[in-house]
């Protein structure tokens, strides 16, 4: 193979293209979607859409032709998508031979814009005005956020900071994976640089475009992604220094030390970065009021209204968030199935059954007030403000403004179809309204135009609370108030004492929350995690925290089986008997056997498929595997994939198509 194959080759592994032109004349253009002339980068107009082009593709959006970001959180505890994920099924997940999340082709764009502009203004080729020191500050944003995305996935990870040269030496020193915490840190120092840009308001005055705040709050998540990760997987190979960490296998981390001395004290400086950051935004943003108000042709509730309004630049919560616009042709379907059966998204019994009563009290407490589950409507009774106002149960009205506008309104929430084809079923005969607008014209086909969020305040506040207790074994005054804040918008009775007296942990099973490394938490923990799950419900984040947490090893000999509404109960009698087919041996099965369950399990429908015994699990689905390429392509003059500077990922191989370690 030419050397100059080789070389495009490891481009491609640590991404420093955007698109391949040729091998002879690639280096000499600029990274843009389309070839970029000399001229480009240099006014405050074309700095602007550089940076702004770049939100879709890392930020969640309402795509087409689904529930939006509001179904991100499927193939979790919380909600079940269509079909189980294969990270649920051990030996299912096999290391690709390409592709991968190996890749840098967005963080090389980053770095173009931050070398080419930050030199022009160093060389006194151009001013460096407060917009286009935002728009520098969005950039460094947008890198750091980037980087949390593989800092999630794959953990170590090369820090690569300039467009690299098209030399080989150079290429091959920055595929060196730096440890996790090393990639935290510099995702922080991002953030704190574009802290410094960043307009302390966004400049489009609409909350549009990242503003200081945005970084307050990406600093807490990350900060306490981090913190807790090292705390609970600390010993293993998932962590520097951990027992197996396969960074000791090359040279450049053989004698890594962690900069703070310790990983304790490292667990401790991420920490009080997450409390502080998080302090920042918390005191400087006021909750949204939520007046309990469901089915109201005026919606008079600002706090439903904040999940489906059209423009959400005058909610104080929103720090961020995306505008659609019909007449452009920027649409979405998030009504549409919010109406409907939420594409399939199914909320799960674990889901519902975490809310508390309004009184405080779980729904399996003595006095709790729990009037059951045999009916949708008796699991909403009189329960926590958020569960009551976002289930969805028959009956309901859904369009109560524009009645005659919409082309795919469900006027009345009808029975859930949990034997519908695919994605038109109801999974689990949970859906939610959050997300779904009232408002007929927002139910056109993938014409709906509702805003979108991508950061939202109270995170912050929860996420005080969590470092604050995590850290110091307690709450303080600051998080103590939080906590009643969330709690007295979310309808639920602010005393958290009562609750935390009241939990029996050995009854939460159902939430994985309720486990750190297979083992039972702490009420006190569990209840705030507790908290965090019933407020930013179906908003996205559940999967970034049960990883966190390790709050998946017990799945790895006890499987979980995902269930939904009481099916095998009197709501049978909303069925003919002849449409609920079943049977683990008849391929015609629509709903699970009332031998495995009285609740719906809509992954167990056939003992023909995968997903039939339920959710399992093994360590190394915490981290995705890098695809066999960028192995090869790094052993350089080498079939011995370990002269690459690049390592696996614990318990799993570096052969294409392979299983983790024992499977």
């Amino acid at each position: 193979m030419c050397i100059r194959k080789r070389i495009l080759q490891l481009i491609l592994c640590i991404a420093v293209i955007l698109m391949v032109v040729s091998c002879n004349d690639y280096l000499d253009r600029p990274p843009l979607s389309n070839i970029t002339p000399e001229e480009y980068l240099w006014d405050e107009s074309q700095l602007a859409s550089y940076a702004i082009s770049r939100y879709t593709s890392v930020f969640p959006t309402h795509e087409r032709n689904k529930w939006g970001t509001f179904e991100i959180d499927g193939n979790t505890d919380n909600q079940a998508a269509v079909s189980m994920d294969n990270k649920y099924a051990p030996g299912m997940w096999r290391v690709g031979n390409t592709g991968g999340d190996w890749d840098f082709s967005f963080i090389y764009q980053c770095n173009y814009f931050l070398e080419t502009v930050l030199s022009r203004i160093s060389n006194e080729q151009m001013s460096e005005t407060d917009n286009i020191r935002h728009y520098i500050g969005e950039m460094y944003f947008l890198r750091a956020y980037e980087y949390f995305r593989k800092l999630q996935t794959l953990g170590d990870f090369p820090i690569v900071t300039m467009v690299l040269p098209d030399e080989m030496e150079a290429l091959t020193e920055a595929s060196k994976r730096m440890p996790r915490n090393e990639v935290a840190r510099f995702i922080l120092s991002d953030l704190e640089k574009a802290a410094e840009y960043l307009k302390e308001t966004s400049p489009d005055g609409k909350k549009n475009r990242i503003s200081r705040l945005c970084t307050y709050l990406m600093i807490s998540r990350v900060a306490l992604f981090e913190a807790t990760w090292l705390k609970y997987f600390k010993g293993t190979a998932f962590v520097p220094n951990g027992n197996g960490w396969p960074g000791k296998t090359k040279d450049y981390n053989a004698s890594y030390q962690y900069p703070s001395g310790s990983i304790d004290n490292e667990i401790n400086f991420f920490f009080e970065k997450s409390m502080v950051a998080a302090k920042v935004v918390a005191d400087a943003v006021k909750l949204v009021e939520n007046t309990g108000i469901i089915e109201s042709p005026g919606n008079e509730n600002p706090y439903y209204n904040m999940f489906a309004a059209v423009d959400l630049s005058g909610f104080t919560e929103i720090l961020l968030w995306r505008k659609y616009d019909k007449g452009l042709g920027i649409t979405h379907n998030v009504s549409v199935f919010g109406q409907h059966n939420n594409n399939g998204s199914g909320t799960t019994r674990g889901m519902t059954e975490s809310f508390l009563m309004a009184n405080g009290l779980p729904i399996y407490a003595e006095g709790s007030g729990y009037q059951g589950d045999d009916f949708i409507a008796d699991v909403r009774k009189d329960r926590d403000g958020r569960l009551h106002l976002f289930l969805k149960e028959p009956g309901q009205i859904n369009v109560l403004l524009n009645p005659d506008m919409g082309s795919h309104t469900t006027p009345v929430e009808p029975v859930p179809g949990i034997y519908f084809a695919s994605t038109t079923r109801y999974n689990t005969g949970y859906t939610l309204r959050k997300g779904a607008s009232y408002d007929g014209a927002q139910c056109d086909n993938n014409g709906g135009y509702s805003g979108s969020i991508i950061f939202r305040a109270t995170e912050a506040y929860l996420n005080y609370i969590e470092a604050c207790y995590e850290k110091n074994g307690t709450l303080d005054a600051d998080a103590t108030a939080y906590w009643r804040a969330i709690r007295m918008r979310g309808g639920v009775d602010p005393d958290f004492n009562k609750t935390i007296a009241a939990t029996e942990m050995s009854k939460e099973t159902l939430d994985w929350g309720a486990y750190s490394a297979g083992v039972l938490i702490a009420p006190t923990l569990y209840n705030i995690r507790r908290e965090r799950r019933n407020e930013l419900m179906a908003e996205g984040l559940r999967y970034m925290d049960i990883k966190r947490w390790r709050a998946l090893d017990q799945l790895i000999t006890t499987p979980y089986h995902i269930e939904g509404f009481k099916l095998w109960g009197p709501m049978k009698e909303w069925y003919d008997d002849n449409v609920l087919v079943y049977g683990a041996d008849n391929p015609n099965s629509v709903v699970s056997d009332p031998a495995l369950s009285q609740y719906l399990r809509p992954y167990e429908l056939s003992n023909k498929s995968i997903s039939f015994e339920g959710c399992k699990w093994t360590m190394a689905h915490y981290l995705s595997p890098i695809a066999t390429q960028h192995f090869e392509i790094t052993s350089i003059g080498s079939e011995d994939y370990s002269t690459s500077p690049i390592y696996q990922n614990p318990g799993w191989k570096i052969e294409p198509g392979s299983a983790p370690d024992g499977f």
